[in-house]
């Protein structure tokens, strides 16, 4: 983990969408840093956006990425937000984009986390460090133990370890980061709709009558690959993830504990309480 004191002066944030890139602004500002966001077009907020020093850049523009980020002296970098995976026609091409193409192909073929460390290796060579959540605002990160009144009981914790097990058993696929288990079945697996689909998904089959076991019951669970760079794509929750656990009928969620952000965490809690609902992190 890198200290707050081998960060770089101003720390640049490549920001897409959601309330988490803003979050990480406030903590580096609370500890003395500069940040300095770059917003990608078509997934920040811009009202949230305005409050920090920024550019916006577009998908791909790895040449003005670069220059910028040079410009603001910005030596390490964050990537933090949610964004839709691109496919390469869709990418914006400059010329530091053209020079680049062969790695952001290869990049593109595998999977995110593929995806992602590939892009981390283009901003090496530039002479940058991508730095994790957990370097420059581990404040985000999840606790160990229970973060709600309720916590799981025998059979919950059992639904939690099989989950577990069988995301430890997809890892090398490279593919989602969360499973639903109820009652020692599992019922659901994160594909690309990403963990408020897999949530719906639930909700529907409950209502079709193909899950039969009393709403209140079964478990959320979601965690990071085994081989994951932790510096990317960490699974996150807060109170969009309540919601559709609420709908999809579950008991509560199960993360890994420092490898899980946590957005809005009051809300978060707050609400899960009120559902009677749990949330436990999970040792890693």
């Amino acid at each position: 983990m890198t200290t707050a004191s081998a960060l770089s002066a101003t720390v640049g944030i490549v920001a897409g969408s959601g309330a988490l890139p803003f979050s990480v602004a406030e903590l580096l500002k609370a500890r003395g840093i500069k940040p300095f966001v770059f917003a990608i077009r078509g997934f920040c907020d811009p009202a949230q956006v305005e409050r920090f020093p920024h550019h916006w850049v577009a998908l791909g523009q790895v040449g003005r990425l670069t220059r910028l980020m040079r410009t603001e002296g910005c030596r390490d970098i964050v990537f933090i937000g949610g964004l839709v995976r691109p496919a390469l026609s869709e990418i914006r091409l400059d010329f530091g984009t053209l020079r680049a193409i062969p790695a952001i192909a290869s990049a593109l073929r595998g999977g995110d986390d593929h995806l992602l460390s590939g892009i981390s290796g283009i901003l090496a060579r530039h002479g940058f460090r991508v730095v994790g959540i957990q370097d420059v605002a581990p404040e985000l990160l999840m606790p160990e133990g229970s973060i709600t009144r309720r916590t799981p009981d025998e059979g919950e914790k059992a639904d939690i370890a099989k989950g577990r097990d069988l995301m430890g058993a997809l890892s090398p696929f490279d593919v989602g980061q969360a499973v639903v288990v109820i009652d020692g079945h599992v019922v659901a697996i994160e594909d690309i709709e990403g963990t408020d689909g897999l949530l719906a998904r639930v909700a529907r089959l409950r209502t079709e009558g193909r899950i039969r076991a009393k709403p209140g019951r079964g478990v959320l669970v979601k965690m990071p690959k085994i081989t994951q760079d932790l510096r990317f794509d960490l699974p996150t929750l807060g109170p969009k993830t309540i919601d559709g656990i609420i709908t999809a009928g579950l008991a509560g969620i199960g993360v890994v504990a420092g490898r899980t952000l946590v957005a809005e965490a009051d809300v978060m809690t707050a609400k899960a309480d009120q559902a009677d609902v749990f949330v436990i992190g999970l040792p890693a």
